[in-house]
């Protein structure tokens, strides 16, 4: 069998896609900070850009976006370490409470139907108490203890915290020379084709992640004030959790609504911890899909939500965490591809009658 020269260019392709996906499997662990770096660099490179365009010296410039970007982590884990090494005794003494509050309400009203459910409320005390016990000091202690047994857990993340900052300043150091040297190796007949296409995908991906971010930080910010106003202990840790996990549609939001009512049954009697997670998150759902993700991120882009549920788990699934950092990327090259061979073939005589 003969192959036309376009054919073997396509085999080509997908030959080498083939063997970037595997390369990617194998070093899923090594190329993690790196993929994470990465992923940074291309967020926060526009930032660089622009500060360079004002006469900022590029090494300035990137070492104030990098320690921004530093600082904002270390906010975050400042923000809710502190307060769920408070809260954990209280969950340790709450939860075979609310437990029992279960069996006393739940379990009769559930037998008029003939559902006979009853809360083994000892069992669930122990198995609190086991994965419970013990403080932040003593968690500290096994952590270290473990890392001086060759733990690799803890020596990972060591790693990956210097790392991780180390590759994302030198690839935003070296932005515009690294893009240059990747298009320089197209072959020049096809470097048009390929650099409107690259420009597609950054502009849908760009777009997406940055009106993403501004989404999460308005979400965040929401839910923590609205939770606080409702008298929630835990407002501040729930709100900005329910916030950012908001990148990852429907998952995100149904895991910080499930943290929000657990939080309202620990501190609150009766049913006003139930009602208030219902107003906040109910308004906080209608605020996202009618008024922030339309304007902010835009519905021109064209990546469903479920797309992104889609390539999230599908690539989560393929190559762990490395597979959550490039599902996004891929679904934009893929989605850019979609698009152009359904005008290819809308085009081409294949379509017309």
């Amino acid at each position: 069998m003969t192959l036309t020269p376009a054919q073997r260019q396509t085999l080509s392709w997908l030959l080498i896609a083939a063997a970037a996906l595997a390369i990617v499997w194998a070093l899923a662990p090594v190329l993690m900070p790196f993929l994470l770096g990465a992923s940074l660099a291309y967020a926060l490179h526009p930032a660089v850009e622009r500060m360079a365009a004002r006469r900022v010296p590029r090494v300035l410039a990137v070492s104030l976006v990098v320690l921004a970007a530093v600082l904002g982590v270390l906010a975050l884990a400042l923000l809710v370490v502190p307060i769920l090494a408070k809260e954990l005794p209280l969950l340790k003494e709450q939860i075979p409470l609310l437990a029992d509050r279960l069996n006393q309400h739940l379990s009769p009203w559930l037998a008029q139907f003939g559902i006979n459910v009853a809360l083994d409320v000892p069992g669930i005390k122990a198995m609190v108490l086991q994965g419970l016990d013990g403080n932040l000091e003593d968690w500290i202690a096994a952590a270290l203890s473990s890392a001086r047994i060759g733990g690799s857990f803890l020596l990972a993340l060591l790693g990956n915290a210097v790392l991780v900052p180390a590759v994302l300043f030198y690839l935003l150091l070296d932005w515009p020379q690294l893009t240059a040297r990747s298009l320089s190796l197209v072959p020049p007949r096809h470097r048009p084709q390929v650099d409107t296409f690259l420009a597609e995908c950054d502009a849908v991906l760009g777009q997406y992640l940055r009106g993403q971010a501004l989404v999460m930080l308005i979400l965040a910010v929401y839910y923590a004030l609205a939770l606080a106003v409702a008298g929630f202990e835990l407002a501040l840790p729930v709100g900005v959790f329910t916030g950012l996990a908001i990148f990852i549609p429907y998952l995100g939001f149904g895991l910080g609504l499930l943290l929000a009512l657990l939080a309202g049954a620990l501190q609150f009697a009766g049913w006003y911890g139930v009602a208030a997670v219902a107003v906040v998150y109910g308004i906080g759902q209608l605020l996202e899909s009618f008024i922030l993700t339309p304007r902010l991120v835009g519905e021109r882009i064209g990546l469903p939500p479920l797309a992104v549920i889609f390539a999230l788990l599908a690539c989560g699934h393929l190559f762990g965490f490395v597979g959550v950092l490039i599902a996004l990327p891929l679904s934009a090259v893929a989605l850019v591809a979609g698009r152009r061979v359904t005008a290819a073939y809308l085009g081409s005589g294949l379509y017309r009658p």
